[in-house]
């Protein structure tokens, strides 16, 4: 791909998750490492330290599982997927991902109800005093995102199967 023509919404579309995932990641250890220092320097902590890092875990969470919908990086035992032709394999891959998109819609309509009811009673947070919806609101971004991956990969394996081209299996562990 020539790296001159790549678009803004590609470069979302490729690398969207890790962006987020590494700024999730610096806010966790920016606050724990802020927190261990004041500590042990100033023998005080904050109430609030603990609940940023908890609540940037829990997006962190999410959105790494879309990010592992996208690489295909979920836990998977794949031995019998050796033992099938090409299009075997393809069609467990479709069906996998049928599966899922059934499952995770249900739990996006989930989660969703559950974020409307955090914002009509207007739940906060004990240590930030800030709502609850903010944090909660991970849930069905979460499942949104995988919605997204799940569809793109759906698509992608579809294609493969009509063109006769070459399968995605994931990436491995460090590409």
């Amino acid at each position: 791909m020539n790296t001159d023509k790549i678009t803004i919404w590609q470069k979302l579309d490729e690398n969207a998750e890790r962006w987020l995932l590494l700024v999730f990641y610096v806010v966790i250890v920016l606050t724990v490492g802020v927190e261990v220092i004041r500590r042990f320097t100033l023998s005080y902590s904050s109430i609030w330290g603990e609940e940023v890092a908890r609540y940037a875990f829990i997006y962190l969470a999410w959105i790494g599982a879309a990010s592992a919908v996208k690489d295909r990086a979920h836990i998977r035992i794949d031995v019998i997927l050796n033992f099938l032709p090409r299009n075997g394999k393809l069609l467990v891959y479709i069906l996998g991902d049928v599966v899922m998109i059934g499952v995770s819609g249900l739990a996006f309509s989930y989660s969703v109800e559950t974020l409307l009811v955090s914002i009509k009673f207007g739940s906060v947070t004990h240590g930030l005093g800030i709502s609850q919806a903010w944090f909660i609101a991970a849930v069905p971004l979460g499942f949104s995102l995988m919605l997204f991956r799940l569809w793109q990969s759906l698509s992608r394996d579809i294609r493969a199967l009509r063109n006769d081209s070459p399968i995605y299996t994931g990436k491995r562990l460090f590409d």
